[in-house]
């Protein structure tokens, strides 16, 4: 079901972000980052100054806004309807939506994520609006290319977790009182101006960073899961 009523859209919003930020002030929340410095949250890059772009696969997309405060942060959201009711919600939480995607008014959306980019940290769902689920489109290569900003890697785990499936892909929302572990792994830079071939090599190594951080993260919240040894990348450290 669509609402249309600009009144009813604010009234949901309203209620979902009420919602969410009293079941999240119940959760156990832990940050945790390999470089400091590079969670969005408020407060936390103080001394690393610089903008990034965040990559958050989209049924972690919640957590991401409300597992802290994210601060001097923008997010590309769609154009289609739904996109409407998180842009909705993304400035009551004072995030800055960017309307577009890579069906509607794409190349709208790069000027103004470029624009955006001189003063604001930037997050994209590069599997989002239409999936594949947990594939990377190159879409933030090519603005990492464009803008110069560092791709930042980021994905959350609850402990105990409602899935609510969509069309292609799943909404993850944590229950009351759960663990929630959110994370970031290494900017990764990409070379500046690149053309949509020389892309590719980027998109595949941001994709992989992004399932190697899943499993880091995964091993951290459910080690239950996991009778092999422990992975043995860099150790993630607890945010400030």
């Amino acid at each position: 079901m669509k609402i249309r009523s600009r009144f009813l859209t604010l009234m949901v919003a309203s209620f979902c972000v009420l919602t969410l930020k009293i079941l999240y002030a119940s959760c156990r929340i832990e940050r945790c980052e390999k470089i400091p410095g590079t969670t969005p949250y408020a407060g936390n890059y103080k001394d690393r100054p610089e903008r990034f772009l965040y990559c958050i696969w989209h049924d972690i997309l919640l957590m991401a806004i409300f597992c802290g405060k994210p601060e001097h942060m923008s997010a590309l959201v769609s154009r289609h309807q739904d996109g409407s009711y998180l842009a909705d919600l993304l400035k009551m939480v004072g995030l800055v939506p960017i309307r577009g995607s890579s069906s509607r008014g794409g190349s709208q959306a790069v000027k103004k994520c470029l624009e955006a980019a001189a003063a604001y940290h930037i997050s994209i769902t590069p599997d989002g609006p239409r999936g594949p689920r947990h594939e990377l489109k190159p879409g933030i290569v090519f603005l990492a290319s464009q803008s110069g900003r560092g791709i930042v890697p980021v994905t959350s785990r609850a402990r105990r977790y409602w899935r609510i499936q969509g069309r292609w892909t799943d909404m993850l929302i944590p229950k009351p009182f759960t663990k929630v572990v959110i994370a970031t792994d290494d900017p990764i830079f990409v070379p500046p101006h690149l053309s949509s071939q020389q892309l590719e090599p980027y998109v595949k190594q941001v994709e992989q960073s992004m399932h190697d951080l899943e499993d880091r993260i995964d091993r951290m919240v459910h080690p239950e899961n996991w009778s092999d040894t422990p992975n043995a990348s860099a150790p993630l450290s607890r945010a400030a």
